[in-house]
């Protein structure tokens, strides 16, 4: 039996005993009938990064075969109104049917599919984030003979009223377990609902932040997935956002994704880790050490990070999170095992020493390849972002560095290292990354070039990220906001349920 289906928590992929990625429009149809369906759902993400659903109470099999052939109208100047005029805003959307789920919300039983968006037409819509992503990963495969794969990390706080009982200490939450940390026991059951959506989860735990505060408590937790091909590392992120929020209401919780929520406590990221394959092989790696091929992708990150803010950090309170000292990154920069640094070179299992063996003296020593698992962080992203469009400027970030002049590239990485147990912030060594909207705008226009070479971000997108970005006029207000605990919480409010 298939490895990767065999305790696979998606009824579907359990079902017909056969990865996601070859469901077919049979398949679905199937499994309507055998499972006694009689809802299905298109979602997807809008310009503002939330899901967006459209139902279909199925009582027939024609309807089910057209809707699944044709898709639906909606409309698109609703859905993106930066890049859509209403004089033309009608757009089709299409399912995947890799990402079909049974809904664990809904009391009616329910299939749930993430959707292309399409133009008049037929062809894909050149504004769709997720198109742009599809491209992105195609470019760089053409351009590097290998395929880009990623993994999020989402940091979120969960709210609730404060019972007094085991207080946690004040930003000392990392890992902690009950009754300290208040909602593991809420995490596992996300961790859960985001397998049943087709999420491949790493591990959770409870993070760094907690506070009380008007008699509440806050408290910080992550969500981690494992690495896979890009695009559908981007469509877990997206849904593991819609489950833990529907998860929360079911529970009477609040949760946040906001970048940052109060001055000196710790805010959320949403790191991305990133890796290259080829032939099975992980190029991040080679003789125990990271690559050349991985050290020029850096050197493209290093080139691209301050315009990469524009999709990674929408909102002005993500630039409170690009404090110093706060582990959240403010210089460009990278390292090993540093987390003061904008790109991270994390642990990677490379020392060749079986520690099973030896934390378990019944285990016999064995040489298992370990290499799989290297990758490296980017930190600056926050859950603000529109999570494929952040991933495709990942992907253009680390084709631009494998572009480039070997000697260039690799110059502009030695460049930029900072040592282990020397701190990446506040360096003046190196550039800064933008501290607003309106200079991330900047820089995005910029470098705009290098994000639509190879036809991967279409110009009407870059336009509007950027005359978005410009209209939040935050040039001084993170400065202000430091001085106001008004305008902070103003400032907050308005962000609370980004993404």
């Amino acid at each position: 039996m298939d490895k990767t289906v065999e305790m696979n928590a998606n009824e579907l992929v359990a079902y017909f005993q056969k990865p996601a990625s070859e469901l077919t429009k049979a398949d679905i149809i199937a499994f309507v009938r055998e499972k006694g369906i009689r809802m299905v759902d298109f979602m997807y993400p809008a310009e503002d990064g939330r899901v967006k659903t459209l139902n279909f109470m199925i009582n027939n099999l024609a309807y089910l075969e057209t809707i699944l052939t044709d898709g639906e109208r909606v409309d698109g100047s609703s859905l993106f109104p930066s890049f859509v005029e209403a004089e033309s805003s009608d757009l089709y959307v299409v399912p995947r049917f890799r990402t079909a789920f049974v809904s664990p919300f809904s009391d009616i039983p329910t299939l749930c599919l993430l959707c292309s968006f399409f133009d008049k037409d037929g062809r894909p819509f050149d504004c769709s984030p997720e198109q742009t992503l599809h491209r992105a990963a195609a470019a760089f495969t053409e351009a590097t003979g290998m395929t880009y794969e990623a993994m999020g990390e989402l940091e979120y706080y969960v709210i609730a009223e404060d019972d007094e009982m085991f207080p946690a200490v004040d930003q000392r939450g990392y890992h902690e377990s009950g009754p300290f940390a208040k909602f593991n026991e809420f995490r596992k059951k996300c961790m859960a609902y985001i397998a049943q959506t087709g999420g491949q989860t790493k591990y959770g735990h409870s993070e760094v932040g907690n506070f009380t505060a008007d008699g509440k408590v806050y408290e910080q937790n992550e969500v981690e997935f494992l690495p896979c091909p890009v695009e559908s590392a981007a469509d877990q992120l997206v849904l593991a956002k819609w489950v833990i929020r529907n998860l929360a209401y079911e529970y009477g919780l609040d949760v946040t994704f906001a970048p940052k929520i109060t001055v000196g406590k710790a805010g959320s990221g949403m790191h991305v880790h990133m890796r290259m394959m080829k032939d099975g092989r992980n190029c991040m790696i080679a003789g125990g050490k990271l690559s050349d091929e991985a050290r020029r992708a850096i050197a493209g990150m290093m080139t691209l990070a301050p315009s990469i803010t524009a999709f990674g950090n929408k909102t002005p309170v993500s630039y409170f999170r690009l404090v110093p000292h706060q582990e959240a990154p403010t210089s460009v920069c990278w390292g090993d095992c540093n987390r003061s640094v904008l790109v991270r070179v994390p642990l990677g299992w490379t020392s060749g020493k079986d520690m099973c063996a030896q934390a378990n003296s019944l285990e016999k020593e064995v040489n298992g390849d370990t290499t799989q698992k290297q990758t490296v962080e980017m930190r600056s992203p926050d859950a603000s972002a529109d999570v494929y469009q952040l991933m495709a400027g990942l992907c253009v970030a680390c084709r631009t560095g494998l572009e480039m002049d070997e000697a260039q590239a690799l110059g502009i990485a030695a460049d930029k290292y900072v040592a282990l147990g020397e701190s990446g912030s506040d360096n003046d060594k190196f550039e800064q990354l933008p501290d607003c909207c309106m200079a991330s705008a900047d820089w995005l226009e910029k470098h705009r070039g290098m994000y639509e070479a190879r036809g991967v971000f279409s110009p009407r997108m870059i336009d509007g990220i950027i005359n978005k970005l410009r209209r939040f006029d935050d040039a001084n207000l993170r400065e202000a906001a430091e001085k106001d605990a008004d305008l902070m919480q103003r400032l907050v409010r308005e962000s609370f349920y980004c993404g």
